[in-house]
């Protein structure tokens, strides 16, 4: 059960463009869970969805680079519900494998290519230390501008932050979202002492 319940309709006129600016054009499905808490202060979500939508839309990563990037920042912040949408979303259409999708979970290096794995270790370093090696710096520098540079650390903290704000929002996973791989379910954290 959700720590703040999210909106249900009928909305106000306001809150409903608000949401159908949060989802793609055409989608019949209700807003997500999470874009229906976070309207409880509409002022916070529209700030939120600038840069959520700006990343999404407007980045200058390969979408595919940008998805591996997303569901291991999700994977490690045990975020099912965001990297279940992601890879549900966006896996297929960005040539994701099922193979890869469930290697962001598991960390296994087999999917991925050399460069690929070089991101993948990027972000275990970003969520691990809060900072990139030298070395992980200098190799991801040989293939990404600055401004790419740039986008591939912020796109990384940002969906830590949205794994810790789901995760504190104890939201379910959407029902048509991706399960998450079985043998490596999340457990929910007890709380602290």
């Amino acid at each position: 059960m959700p720590r703040i319940e999210p909106l249900s309709p009928p909305y106000t006129p306001e809150i409903g463009d608000a949401l159908r600016k949060w989802m793609p054009p055409g989608v019949q499905q209700e807003p997500l869970q999470l874009f229906r808490v976070l309207h409880r202060d509409p002022e916070l979500a529209s700030r939120m969805r600038v840069l959520g939508a700006g990343l999404l839309a407007h980045g200058k990563l390969s979408g595919l680079d940008r998805e591996i990037v997303i569901a291991r920042a999700c994977a490690l912040s045990e975020c099912e519900y965001e990297w279940g949408v992601h890879a549900a979303a966006f896996g297929d259409a960005v040539g994701l494998s099922e193979e890869q999708i469930e290697a962001t979970v598991t960390g296994d290096p087999a999917p991925w290519s050399p460069a690929q794995r070089l991101l993948l270790q990027a972000v275990d370093e970003l969520h691990t230390n809060a900072t990139l090696s030298q070395e992980t710096w200098d190799g991801l520098a040989g293939r990404y501008d600055d401004e790419q540079m740039l986008e591939f650390v912020v796109l990384a903290g940002w969906y830590r932050t949205i794994g810790q704000l789901i995760n504190a929002l104890a939201l379910d996973p959407e029902p048509w979202a991706a399960p998450w791989p079985t043998a490596h379910r999340p457990e929910r954290r007890a709380e602290p002492a």
